[in-house]
């Protein structure tokens, strides 16, 4: 059987993924190897530019819904409403730059769901206990070789999209290699029973790494178990042993469960496209989860895709603008992978690590360092260079817009205006450039940007800025066909 795109992988990135392809007309296929949605409570929550990416498709209000109750948790878990940086809880949520520009705290299984909700009114084919097996790729086409509980099955695509996980078989298969860095430590999180929780000694670094405990909850970054990391589920023997190396006391745990075991491996494809395979999220890139980022960039990979992909698919791609994924992704990827290293750095036992962390905790009591952190771990400092922009052109252009506010026959956001899926331009009088796009444009006349910075802007699908115009100058419109030509192909 032979289809226009196969997804492989359910989870988020894949789900959305999905969904974005059939927002632009394409109608995928999604591939699951599990039976049901994994359980495990993996990630918290998404940063600023995932939370905006789903924000700008309808799915604001049902995060918002799961925030209150999620800060809770994590100022329990955690011991600090604060975020971190290698486990130093000074990122001020009341000091960013930009203070409507947040992440929403939701446990992966949630945001899963709500996703599938989303999936099943599409009417989007997911297929679970279907797992990759085989892939040949030719000049026209993908042949997948899928498991199924009905038997072998052979699949065809015009494209294959990887997005399943960190021990990517698509990856694997198609022959991306996977260079990066092997894991100095291994981390276990759990919700546990103990015997006797009196025996732990307080939360913190400790001679064997760090070790995080609560109320039914137990955390050991261990720096010292070697090699030889056990695979399957975490037992309470396993997660003992580890508190023995981490803090050189003996525990009885009698009951474990929702539990995970994760390493700092840090490993990111070379590139991000072989052909007519791709990959993201996680297929992609495997990064140690200190910081939250891990969501917020694979998402923000599905979103930069989905919309190139289409337009490939359809045929009204502009030249280079499926390559230009790679492009202006693996940057992003790369810097979330040094950070991720830099703060095992910061983890790791000892008086070299202790003085650094020292210095860095002093650091991050200066505003503007503070900001540069939350701006990092949000992935707010991301910049696409584009080759169509001078130096002094608006410093806004390559960089994620906000969710814009502006005047228009009664106050309006730009997500309520980004439902289609399709790029928007917001100005106060349309270019006579912009003409020849309006198939393809959301035009939106608006009487302000509540932006002191913009008067018009052009947002491409994934919520990049491709254009943009100061206030008191006039809108440069040879530019403007330019960006238009780019992302959206030759006027009509």
């Amino acid at each position: 059987m032979s289809y226009e795109v196969i997804v492989v992988g359910a989870g988020p990135v894949g789900l959305v993924l999905a969904i974005e392809l059939e927002l632009a007309g394409i109608k995928p296929v999604v591939l699951e190897r599990l039976a049901e949605p994994a359980p495990q409570r993996k990630s918290r929550g998404v940063g600023p530019l995932a939370f905006e990416a789903l924000q700008r498709r309808g799915f604001g209000p049902a995060l918002e819904a799961c925030q209150p109750e999620r800060q809770d948790e994590k100022k329990r878990d955690h011991g600090s409403a604060k975020n971190h940086f290698a486990w130093i809880h000074k990122i001020d949520p009341d000091l960013p730059e930009e203070p409507d520009r947040t992440g929403r705290l939701i446990w992966q299984p949630d945001l899963e769901r709500i996703l599938a909700e989303r999936v099943v009114a599409l009417g989007i084919d997911v297929r679970r206990e279907s797992t990759v097996t085989g892939l040949v790729q030719t000049a026209g086409q993908v042949a997948l070789t899928v498991s199924t509980p009905d038997g072998e099955r052979q699949l065809e695509a015009a494209y294959v999209v990887g997005c399943d996980g960190g021990h990517s078989a698509v990856r694997r298969l198609a022959g991306f290699d996977f260079p990066g860095t092997d894991p100095i430590m291994t981390a276990r999180q759990a919700q546990v029973q103990f015997e006797d929780p009196e025996k732990l000694p307080p939360s913190g670094r400790l001679e064997g790494g760090m070790l995080i405990h609560g109320p039914g909850v137990l955390g050991a970054f261990d720096f010292l178990e070697g090699p030889d990391v056990p695979r399957g589920p975490v037992t309470p023997e396993e997660l003992q042993a580890s508190v023995r190396r981490v803090a050189g006391v003996e525990v009885t745990i009698t009951e474990v469960s929702d539990a995970l075991r994760f390493t700092d491996n840090a490993r990111q494809a070379g590139t991000y496209r072989i052909g007519r395979v791709l990959l993201a999220g996680d297929a992609a890139h495997v990064h140690s989860p200190n910081g939250g980022q891990g969501l917020n960039l694979g998402l923000t990979d599905a979103v930069n895709l989905d919309w190139k992909l289409a337009a490939e698919v359809r045929g009204d791609a502009p030249e280079g603008l499926l390559d230009s994924y790679s492009e202006e992704r693996h940057p992003a990827g790369a810097a979330v992978l040094d950070n991720t290293r830099a703060q095992s750095a910061l983890m790791r036992p000892g008086p070299h690590a202790d003085a650094l962390r020292e210095i860095v905790s002093e650091l991050m009591d200066i505003r503007e360092v503070n900001q540069y952190f939350g701006r990092l771990l949000g992935g707010l400092a991301t910049h696409y260079p584009f080759s169509y922009v001078k130096p002094d052109d608006h410093q806004l252009i390559g960089c994620y817009c906000p969710d814009l506010a502006f005047v228009t026959n009664g106050p309006s956001r730009l997500s309520n205006v980004t439902t289609t899926g399709r790029a928007v331009l917001v100005t106060s009088a349309v270019p006579e450039a912009a003409n020849g796009w309006r198939d393809r444009l959301e035009l939106v006349e608006v009487d302000s940007i509540g932006d002191d910075r913009l008067s018009a802007v052009l947002v491409r699908p994934d919520g990049v800025i491709a254009w943009a115009c100061a206030p008191g100058e006039s809108p440069d419109e040879a530019q403007l066909r330019t960006a238009l030509t780019t992302w959206l192909g030759a006027q009509a």
